[in-house]
């Protein structure tokens, strides 16, 4: 009875790995097409970096057409949308992930771009390009942490300046009163 249980979860984690297996292979193969594509289409432009932000398709600013053109699965999904100026035009385009992080914001950047998606960064005007420092998860943990207890004392310590300021203003008012009948 036992064995029977064991040789069924084998049988069954064997097909779910043959299926993945292949699966991959196809995603590469489409993966490696679709490189080739952009590959193909690639030029290079001067543009000046508007604005760069994180949003869902939905709000991206992009074309009906490109939005249509997306599969299901990844319309909820957030996009490297970068606002450029290209020439006289303004634009918006979709950023490479290792891309997006190395753009600066206001400033004018040499840049590959394959149709409205930024591939490559080639240079900087007036700058030095350097990649951001990679967090880990234990950083960012210890870096929220860090600010939830700033945050949870800058608010203590604003209540205590209001309850002060508070008494200091009745003091104030206070000591005007005083002059004031002093002087009468």
């Amino acid at each position: 009875m036992v064995w029977r249980v064991i040789w069924t979860v084998l049988i069954i984690i064997a097909v779910v790995l043959v299926v993945l297996y292949f699966a991959g292979r196809r995603l590469q193969k489409k993966q490696a097409k679709a490189t080739e594509t952009l590959d193909a289409m690639k030029q290079l432009i001067t543009v000046l970096i508007i604005d760069k932000k994180r949003l869902p398709l939905k709000n991206s600013g992009l074309p009906q057409a490109v939005i249509d053109q997306t599969p299901w699965y990844m319309r909820r999904s957030k996009l490297p949308v970068v606002k450029v100026k290209a020439g006289p035009r303004i634009m918006t385009m979709i950023a490479d992930r290792g891309v997006y992080d190395m753009l600066p914001v206001k400033a004018e950047c040499k840049v590959e771009i394959s149709g409205i998606y930024i591939t490559d960064i080639k240079s900087v005007r007036g700058g030095v390009l350097k990649a951001p420092e990679k967090k880990g998860f234990r950083q960012k943990m210890s870096d929220r942490y860090k600010a939830m207890q700033e945050e949870s004392a800058g608010n203590a310590g604003n209540r205590q300046t209001r309850r002060a300021q508070k008494s200091g203003k009745n003091q104030a008012q206070q000591q005007i009163i005083k002059n004031q009948k002093k002087k009468r």
